[in-house]
């Protein structure tokens, strides 16, 4: 395992980002959290040197459908709302991982499953 995997543990990654984030979302975005047909979820991926490959994952609520064309266009919703704060994802991470800074990209959205798809975020350690 390589020294990022011993850090970046599900801990960690709920203490990054806490499973409260998604309720706070949606209800920024909808005025009420039961509105949500997902969970978000961060998962680490593994790492290329200083180049760490992470994913919100969204996974469909019990009852809710989790249509492709509701997550489409989440990376651009997300890299600039302050309930997901990608920036401090980011440095989050920067410090977890001992680096003065970061810089982050999120990919498209994969769907994985009907019940499962995937945004990339790749952070860059400086």
């Amino acid at each position: 395992m390589s020294p990022y995997g011993r850090i970046f543990t599900e801990d960690t990654l709920r203490t990054i980002f806490p499973p409260e984030r998604t309720e706070a979302f949606f209800e920024a975005l909808f005025g009420d959290a039961e509105e949500g047909s997902y969970d978000i979820a961060l998962a680490y991926g593994g790492a290329e040197g200083q180049v760490l490959n992470f994913e919100l994952k969204l996974v469909q609520r019990p009852g809710k459908c989790l249509a492709c064309n509701l997550t489409y266009g989440l990376p651009q919703v997300f890299s600039r709302h302050p309930v997901i704060n990608v920036n401090g994802i980011a440095d989050a991470v920067a410090r977890a991982a001992g680096a003065p800074s970061a810089e982050w990209e999120l990919g498209n959205t994969r769907e994985l499953s009907r019940e499962l798809h995937v945004i990339p975020l790749t952070i860059t350690l400086a």
